[in-house]
């Protein structure tokens, strides 16, 4: 499987590719007049519900030509999603022709019979696209809690809730700015669409063979360098594209062979590429999806989540850069030689219209806080400066790549908003989110703690079977507010559910980016899950370290404070990662033994309690680890331990009976 999109995405052609294009750019369009308030050029305004609904008309119908219904389908549109697609596009527009009339005569609690009558078939039309798009696990929890309201009232305590009709609840899910227009559709419509289309031209235009280059160049000849590349490449690409998985095309298909050829076994080389793509999401300054949702949630610029975010993305990269140096060093894995490497001026040369893209985007965001039209001003950018070079000029072929391209993204990602919006609906109107609160602080005791990992193994299970933004969604409205409740910072909450959920991306069974690297890399599915997992363990321990400790989140830290909690994070994830793969530095590769176990759990232990914000538990994680480690260099020089194996020979990898253990 070389691309995802062949997997999931059915290829149009003819006919149904220009009504693809079309609805795409006439959808690109809407939000381009909404967003610059161009009015249309004559002086007309939409209201909001008409302007989303006209998006849902545009992006949600092209779902059913292209996602088929089942996997083995082939590459015709069958007559019955023909019929689909006609009726998502005709009920939106039904909608968005009523938007004044809805808002006047308040149809989400007073709908007319055929409103609710059209509702219906946009409900049920909302559930089979997330059931295309995010599996039949998202779309069995969305009918669950789209259905809430009609039992509400017959549930036990602590779930019960303010019942309604099925034809009001109807009309409640599918007219109220609390359901299908609610925050994750406002979300998209007023903020997404632009960093997507930026997102697209750096992917259509050769940013990912860019960042690889001039992560090649730097690192590509140093030990384990062919990882460390995937890692760095990945880590610009996602500053900018925000998805995992186009940061594994992207990236994936020059890193993947070059770390299988020099040792990496595949399901090892898929897995470091899946975890360091996966990072794109949490990383500064685009992000991912999920993240303009949490801003709006939290009812603050998108900026601060980015600059909030900053500090635990640079940890999670650190941490997966240190794990594969031991990895590299415990199995004798060197770099390409310099020569095969290219040039860093060359690569400069050749890309460095994609920084001054990158640079304004920053720019806009940061000094003229324009979030939602940045990413715009940054595309124009990069489109005209890429017709400066001829492999990058624009011809008619990669300008409808890049249609089609950003017209995929932008369906799949409508579908699963405006769904999700089902599920908020269902838990707003019943106003059982602020029972639900109350009761599970009462569960867990008040203890913070319990909370805590209640949500991680809430967010976990979750995780596992949605995508990251519906579980994120789910538990921000669930399992947030009693944290908060509790004195937790909001920022700090807020980002370790959104780590929490986006650990589905290396967590079986779902694991997209997983399946797509290990797609490219020839190897194992679940296998390459697994080590995966191992990998970005790191990423299962981080949130616990910023939800305690907000400075880390830059949340009420003083320069000096910061710098304190920066450098005590860095060194526990340092002790974290090298005890992970075994090998330490200036000690060497552990046995697997009871006393190489017994270090490495040691050090582990000193490392996370690094992590913790009391100054007592940073000074004993570092008499912990002071004395393992003092311990462990004396064994080594006198050899009267049996601590450490014989080093690896270099320029090989060697295989042994339990390899990571």
């Amino acid at each position: 499987m070389a691309d995802e999109s062949v997997q999931r995405h059915r290829p149009l052609r003819g006919g149904w590719l220009a009504v693809f294009v079309a609805l795409t750019l006439a959808g690109l369009f809407l939000a381009i007049n909404h967003l610059f308030n161009l009015r249309f050029f004559v002086g007309f305004v939409l209201l909001e519900n008409r302007y989303l609904y006209l998006l849902l008309a545009t992006f949600f119908s092209l779902v059913f030509l292209l996602f088929p219904a089942r996997k083995e389908a082939g590459t015709r549109v069958p007559w019955y999603d023909v019929l689909l697609f006609l009726a998502a596009l005709g009920s939106s527009v039904y909608f968005a022709w009523h938007g004044e009339r809805m808002v006047r005569e308040a149809w989400e609690f007073q709908a007319p019979a055929p409103a609710v009558g059209v509702g219906v078939v946009l409900w049920l039309l909302l559930l089979e696209g997330a059931r295309r798009t995010g599996g039949l696990a998202l779309a069995l929890i969305l009918l669950v809690f789209s259905l809430y309201p009609v039992y509400a009232g017959r549930l036990p305590g602590p779930i019960a809730g303010f019942s309604l009709s099925f034809a009001d609840t109807i009309g409640y899910q599918t007219a109220s700015v609390e359901a299908v227009l609610g925050i994750p559709m406002r979300v998209f419509g007023n903020l997404l669409v632009g960093f997507i289309l930026f997102g697209a031209a750096l992917h259509v235009t050769g940013a990912g063979r860019f960042f690889t280059n001039v992560s090649m160049a730097l690192l590509g000849n140093v030990r384990g360098g062919t990882a460390k590349v995937a890692v760095v490449a990945s880590g610009l690409f996602g500053t900018m594209s925000g998805s995992s998985v186009s940061n594994v095309l992207a990236t994936g298909v020059v890193t993947i062979p070059a770390m299988k050829r020099t040792g990496f076994r595949p399901e090892d080389a898929a897995a470091v590429e899946a975890n360091a793509s996966s990072g794109g999401v949490l990383t500064p300054p685009v992000m991912g999806a999920v993240a303009f949702v949490m801003a709006s949630v939290l009812g603050t610029p998108y900026l601060n989540v980015a600059a909030a975010a900053a500090v635990p993305a640079f940890l999670f990269y650190l941490s997966l850069f240190l794990q594969i140096d031991a990895y590299a060093a415990k199995y004798g894995i060197r770099g390409l030689p310099r020569e095969e490497l290219p040039s860093l001026r060359e690569s400069f040369r050749e890309g460095w219209f994609y920084m001054l893209a990158f640079g304004l985007l920053v720019f806009l965001l940061v000094y003229l806080r324009q979030e939602a039209l940045a990413p715009f001003y940054a595309t124009a950018l990069l489109l005209l400066l890429a017709m400066l070079r001829r492999d990058t000029r624009w011809t008619p072929s990669r300008a409808l790549g890049f249609v089609v391209s950003t017209g995929q993204i932008l369906v799949e990602l409508v579908t699963v908003l405006a769904a999700v919006g089902l599920l908020i609906g269902g838990l707003t109107v019943t106003g059982v989110i602020g029972t639900f609160t109350s009761d599970v602080v009462r569960i867990a005791g008040g203890n913070v703690t319990a909370l805590v990992v209640l949500t991680a193994v809430a967010c976990f299970i979750l995780g596992t079977g949605l995508t990251i933004t519906a579980s994120y969604i789910f538990l921000a409205i669930m399992m947030a507010p009693a944290l908060i409740q509790q004195g937790m910072n909001p920022m700090a909450v807020h980002l370790f559910i959104l780590y929490w959920a986006v650990l589905s991306e290396i967590t079986p069974p779902v694991a997209l980016s997983v399946v797509a690297a290990a797609g490219l890399a020839g190897a194992p599915v679940m296998r390459s899950m697994m080590e995966a997992m191992r990998f970005g363990a790191v990423k299962y321990a981080l949130p616990f370290f910023f939800i305690y400790n907000p400075a880390l989140v830059l949340q009420g830290a003083t320069p000096l404070v910061l710098l304190e909690v920066v450098l005590a994070a860095v060194i526990g994830l340092a002790l974290v990662a090298y005890a992970l793969q075994g090998h330490l530095p200036w000690i060497g590769t552990l046995k697997n033994n009871p006393l190489g176990y017994a270090v490495r759990l040691l050090l582990i232990g000193a490392g996370l309690l690094l992590a913790l914000p009391e100054r007592l538990t940073t000074v004993l994680g570092l008499g912990v680890a002071a004395i393992v480690y003092g311990g462990g260099v004396l064994a080594c020089r006198t050899g009267w331990l049996p601590l450490v194996r014989p080093e690896a020979p270099a320029g090989a990898r060697v295989e042994v009976s339990n390899p990571g253990g």
